[in-house]
């Protein structure tokens, strides 16, 4: 099995030392990272400027081929999929410092690295973790990777969102959720404002573990299979009926 490994923290990112530990003894890895950390860039990618790509010692002593790309952790999936010529059979982006869930997955560079793989025709899991967690998250690697394999996931599903709390008590599938962070700007003078973070919703309040930010706050690992094409197929059924009247 042939797998590339990514993140949005970096190449140095402890998640992503850890991903790629696991990932040693599973086929043939190689990994190209952000050289700087890229968090909150989506599935932004670089089209007017160049970048650097240099290959990277960082995982020589995992017997680990590496790249370093200045630039989006998407950018990483693209210049991989284009000029290295491999045929991947999968992309694990991760593991990020921090969940990515409900309305937040739209932002994650962790996501977006695997939503870029998916264009390419490339199965992908991105795998999260609350801060600080990332080393704990790994050793449950492998419980979350037998429980996808077993139940045939990625058959049904091109890309996986999942999300490792600190004590999982189980896995579950779910759906994406809604809104759990919001900024607030702070002033922070001379005409310069910052992004403080804070929660939308009380997490002592009633939870349906259908949706992964609930899931999550009831303490289970959550599995999202998520799309890449935005077609809203309800909306566009109705309108096509109302056309044709």
């Amino acid at each position: 099995m042939k797998i590339l490994l990514t993140n949005d923290d970096g190449i140095k990112g402890e998640g992503l030392r850890y991903l790629a530990e696991w990932c040693a003894v599973m086929g043939d890895v190689t990994v190209a990272a952000p050289k700087f950390e890229q968090s909150g860039r989506s599935q932004g990618i670089v089209i007017k400027v160049p970048y650097e790509v240099v290959l990277s010692a960082e995982y020589e002593d995992l017997g680990i081929a590496s790249y370093s790309v200045d630039a989006s952790p998407a950018d990483c999936v693209r210049f991989i999929a284009d000029r290295v010529g491999v045929d991947y059979d999968l992309v694990f982006s991760g593991i990020n410092n921090g969940f990515n869930l409900g309305h937040d997955i739209a932002y994650s560079g962790t996501c977006g690295a695997a939503f870029e793989a998916n264009y390419a025709g490339i199965k992908a899991v991105s795998f999260s973790t609350i801060r600080g967690n990332t080393k704990k998250a790994s050793e449950y690697l492998p419980a979350v990777w037998s429980f996808i394999i077993g139940n045939g996931l990625l058959e049904y599903s091109g890309m996986l969102n999942v999300n490792i709390p600190e004590e999982p008590k189980g896995i579950l599938v779910t759906e994406q959720g809604r809104t759990f962070f919001r900024d607030h700007f702070v002033d922070a003078g001379e005409n310069m404002y910052k992004a403080a973070v804070y929660l939308t919703r009380s997490v002592d309040g009633p939870l349906d573990l259908k949706y992964d930010t609930d899931a999550v706050l009831a303490g289970y690992c959550s599995v999202t299979p998520l799309l890449t094409n935005r077609t809203d197929h309800d909306a566009l059924k109705k309108i096509s009926e109302r056309i044709k009247k």
